[in-house]
């Protein structure tokens, strides 16, 4: 059966566990007034334990089952290939493995394939044939042997809740280590790809250098004193780019959220605030589309304006910084306006009333009282959009260009660090080429530089919130 029969299996077998193990600790109770009375746990608790037995092993031997299930059958398939075969470099012998795959799934039509890969076909589907069925039976078997087991071992005297709460705590501080480890695996991938890198191409020469040509570099002895790894031009794009989307989110999510927690009616904001976060919820493909077809020309016909009025000599691009800025900076208001909204609304109301009472104004109270007691919110509203124009690639593509221009002039062409990242890796790659490597270094650079904001506006954030608690 397939892996999503085998799941539904697994709960059903689960409940049908946890149902007869509770029956069984209904029939070793004693019926009292005030329930069981020499029961130590109710019944819910020794049919959950026994589920608990029956459905964690199952699940935890069919998730490593599913990890390593490909990785064996692979290994498999190429000891059947000839030894001449076998001597051929991994990335060769993935393609091999791809063809033996789309052969199985009779996806390859119009070719001849070479006899040992039909073979190896025929044994593929053999093996993944063979794969489900002891997939389904292990996993149905253990948990059956494990959750009988844990039906049979029940006693008036067993404290169930006490197993189910450990367990349960322990799900969860798996599940909270989850997040940590996948960091820290994230951190070591992208550290180890990047050493690589500047194993070939020197790190000051790509910290400082100022010129963005990875095509001209595609051969290691084109890398040397070319300059083609300069990043500067790609995080000054960033930074232009996030400077302007800034500029036009924080001043209108903060006076947004204002109105909204301080003057704004019941009904106003039940009706504002929802249109307000519908922003959130449209794609960026979409603001992308928007920025190339009306904001981009809009700031290139009023730009050539306003340069022939001044009278300056100066070009102005189709693809600019501003058009991908304004359109990123109206994308991410939501951030700014709905966590400054809830941290406003947050502040004690005895706040309000005390600096009413003293005679102050609802401006100045919201200024010199509301403000400085949400700060650390608001700040936290503001690094959280600032991470989100970062990161954006979609809108630079369609309204920036892909050109890395070291230039601070808005109204040019410009490129971000994201954007290069997805130019690197798209299409078929080798990762042994400064060109591929390039990408992994731009990602540790930009995680070093979202770690830097991180923990200035953690400071920030600490000095103001020890000063009004």
């Amino acid at each position: 059966m397939d892996t999503l029969t085998l799941f539904l299996t697994l709960m059903l077998l689960a409940f049908g566990v946890f149902t007869l193990g509770r029956m069984r600790s209904v029939g070793m109770s004693v019926k009292a007034e005030n329930g069981f009375s020499n029961l130590n746990s109710l019944p819910f608790y020794h049919g959950m334990l026994t589920g608990l037995w029956f459905i964690v092993p199952s699940l935890t031997v069919l998730l490593g089952w599913k990890l390593l299930e490909n990785t064996i059958i692979d290994r498999m398939i190429v000891s059947s290939f000839p030894a001449d075969i076998q001597a051929l470099s991994h990335s060769e012998l993935g393609l091999k493995m791809n063809t033996v795959k789309n052969i199985a799934a009779d996806s390859v039509q119009g070719l001849n394939p070479e006899p040992y890969l039909l073979a190896a076909a025929d044994k593929l589907k053999e093996l993944e044939s063979l794969n489900k069925i002891a997939s389904s039976a292990v996993t149905i078997t253990l948990g059956l042997l494990l959750g009988l087991a844990a039906v049979w071992h029940i006693y008036p005297e067993k404290k169930a809740r006490n197993h189910v709460e450990t367990t349960f705590k322990n799900i969860l501080l798996v599940c909270a280590s989850l997040a940590v480890f996948t960091t820290v695996a994230i951190v070591f991938s992208v550290l180890f790809e990047s050493l690589r890198f500047f194993e070939q191409v020197p790190f000051f020469d790509f910290v400082f250098g100022i010129e963005w040509s990875p095509q001209m570099a595609l051969r290691e002895d084109q890398v040397g004193g070319s300059g083609a790894f300069g990043a500067i031009p790609l995080f000054v794009g960033t930074l232009l780019i996030s400077f302007i989307a800034m500029l036009i989110a924080v001043p209108s999510g903060l006076m947004s959220a204002i109105y909204l927690a301080e003057y704004a009616s019941s009904r106003t904001r039940a009706i504002v605030k929802p249109l307000l976060e519908i922003l959130a919820g449209i794609p960026t493909v979409v603001y992308g589309f928007f920025a190339a077809l009306t904001v981009a020309p809009f700031v290139r016909d009023s730009g050539g304006w306003l340069v022939s009025i001044l009278g300056v000599d100066m070009i102005i691009s189709s693809e600019s910084a501003l058009a991908a800025g304004l359109v990123m900076g109206v994308m991410i208001i939501p951030f700014v306006s709905s966590l400054s909204d809830d941290v406003i609304s947050a502040v004690p109301k005895s706040l309000r009333d005390g600096s009413l009472g003293l005679g102050a104004t609802r401006s100045e109270t919201i200024k010199l009282v509301i403000i400085p007691a949400a700060l650390p919110g608001i700040v936290s509203g503001v690094l959280l959009a600032a991470s989100r124009a970062i990161g954006e690639t979609m809108i630079v593509v369609m309204a920036a260009g892909l050109a890395a221009h070291l230039t601070a002039n808005p109204l040019e062409s410009v490129t971000t660090v994201t954007v290069q990242i997805v130019t690197l890796l798209v299409g078929d790659q080798e990762f042994n080429s400064p060109k591929t490597l390039s990408a992994f270094a731009l990602g540790l650079m930009l995680f070093v530089v979202t770690l830097g904001l991180n923990f200035l506006a953690l400071k920030i954030v600490k000095k103001y919130r020890e000063q009004y608690e």
